[in-house]
């Protein structure tokens, strides 16, 4: 008799369950558009059988009715923990087959519980998002679950990794908790806009699709929302576990080491052909990168935006490091707005959570335009200042070609405390270049001279014998070593190797005011 009441009570407990996880026309409907389920969808992201659910029979306060669905078990969000890679891990992940995933009052509590339980427990929190938005029948509940989500991300923030994936829809407020997390994947058919009338109104009308209006490719290349972007679910899912294998649980704890089997004292002869000795002419240091990391591996952030500057994660003799490294092949290298900010992200992420960071340097300065300037150059260039500025972790830099002007200073100069700065025989460090120089300060001994051009090639050549070499930079201790390209590898994993220990502190205060 006893057993059979057991049973009876197993038997109501699993329809219950089984009332939580949906239909198969639930299922259909989501496989429909091209998208995973939420609970197909945490699977894929958490090791094998390691996920375990928590809150899946949270219901609404009250009883809601949206077209033709009652409201059920879980209440459109599945929130639970296990391990990825090996590492705890707290995840939400909205459920579009309820409700159309719509936030209301338990439904931001569950997410906001696992928050808190990630931040108590030290582990990352991973928010899958596909949802319409606040759920319009429980008013201001709804509005009031989002500010604490937001409140919750910023308690967050810089304390474990937060990484937000827009797996569809997410729209109106629900767009301000992934501004607020770390790192933001998208797949190609998710879209992020704030809601507004003139906004609905053209979407129903079909002046304008959601794609264009913030698509993720809008999203990746145009307003630098978007990190990662991704063809679909799966690869997306994929991508944030590699993203995870670099980063620590919280910012008391070191990334994971992983033991190399690249070789410490290994050299590098092909960088002296990868970077031409010519400065006018472009090359990719992606390339560079991959040479000088483990394995030639190279996860590189914020791809599609800001190309001119790249960043991104690799190892270095098994150590995790931030790489940020101009790129000639966009823009010369030089340094605008959208670069200072992307880096300056980078930076503070990588401070954050005990990344050393690497910089390679090639920059021929800011650049110049009455656009730069009206957008705010010098607030958005202060960003990446003060950023390198308040790291307190290992900072190592090599100059590989040209390093000009203030675009020098502000990138992990001695001046910012850089811990090992190096610089390449052919490096050029100074105000400006020689031709330029000589513009400006030889102008009227050119134009006077019998032979402009003559006397032109004469001051030049010796304004770049005399200034714009890494020799007077080492002169004056500015930077500690000039190398060769070869060596460079084995010389950051040595500097690594030193700095890891550094102890750095600031002084004491409640907080910095980084530039809006």
């Amino acid at each position: 008799m006893a057993n059979s009441i057991m049973e009876h009570y197993i038997e109501d407990l699993r329809q219950r369950k089984a009332i939580a996880e949906g239909t198969a026309k639930d299922i259909e409907a989501q496989h429909s558009k091209g998208r995973l389920t939420a609970r197909e969808r945490l699977q894929l992201l958490f090791d094998p059988g390691t996920f375990t659910e928590i809150d899946s029979l949270v219901m609404p306060r009250s009883d809601v009715y949206m077209g033709g669905k009652t409201s059920r078990y879980g209440d459109g969000v599945v929130t639970g923990f296990g391990l990825i890679n090996g590492q705890h891990t707290m995840a939400a992940a909205q459920d579009a087959a309820v409700l159309g995933g719509s936030l209301g009052e338990m439904h931001a509590n569950k997410i906001v519980k696992a928050m808190k339980m990630a931040i108590e427990y030290g582990c990352p929190f991973i928010a899958l998002n596909d949802s319409g938005g606040a759920r319009i029948q429980e008013g201001v509940d709804s509005l009031g679950g989002y500010a604490r989500i937001f409140d919750a991300n910023c308690e967050a923030s810089g304390v474990i990794p937060q990484i937000s994936v827009i797996m569809g829809p997410c729209a109106g407020g629900a767009v301000y908790s992934p501004a607020l997390t770390d790192f933001v994947f998208m797949t190609e058919n998710s879209y992020m806009f704030i809601t507004g009338p003139d906004v609905v109104k053209a979407v129903m009308q079909e002046e304008v699709s959601l794609e264009d209006l913030g698509g993720g490719r809008v999203h990746s290349q145009s307003s630098g929302v978007c990190h990662f972007l991704t063809r679909d679910d799966r690869e997306c899912l994929i991508q944030v576990r590699e993203l995870l294998s670099y980063l620590p649980p919280n910012n008391q704890e070191d990334p994971p080491y992983i033991r190399p089997l690249d070789d410490a004292d290994r050299r590098c002869p092909e960088l002296e052909q990868l970077v031409p000795a010519d400065p006018y002419q472009p090359y990719d240091v992606r390339r560079v990168i991959s040479s000088l990391m483990d394995d030639g591996k190279f996860l590189e952030v914020h791809r599609l935006w800001a190309e001119n500057m790249v960043v991104g994660f690799a190892r270095l003799n098994g150590y995790v490091v931030g790489l940020v490294a101009n790129q000639p092949m966009v823009l010369a290298g030089c340094i605008d707005i959208q670069a200072s900010i992307k880096a300056a992200h980078f930076i503070r992420i990588c401070d954050a959570y005990n990344v050393p960071i690497i910089t390679l340097q090639d920059v021929p300065g800011f650049l110049p335009g009455k656009d730069q300037e009206y957008g705010g150059i010098i607030r958005n260039g202060a960003r990446m200042i003060y950023a390198y500025s308040e790291a307190t972790v290992p900072k190592l830099m090599v100059i590989l070609r040209k390093s000009y002007g203030g675009a020098y200073c502000v990138m992990s100069s001695k001046g910012l405390r850089g811990d090992l700065l190096y610089a390449w025989p052919n490096a050029e460090i100074a105000v400006m270049g020689a031709e330029g120089a000589v513009n400006i300060l030889f102008r009227n001994d050119v134009k006077n001279a019998p032979d402009p051009a003559a006397r032109r090639k004469e001051l030049v050549d010796d304004y770049q014998r005399k200034f714009n070499n890494p020799y007077v930079a080492a002169s004056r201790g500015l930077i500690d070593e000039v190398i060769e390209p070869r060596d460079t590898r084995r010389l950051l994993i040595r500097g690594l190797q030193l700095t890891l220990s550094k102890r750095e502190r600031h002084v004491p205060r409640k907080h910095g005011i980084s530039p809006a």
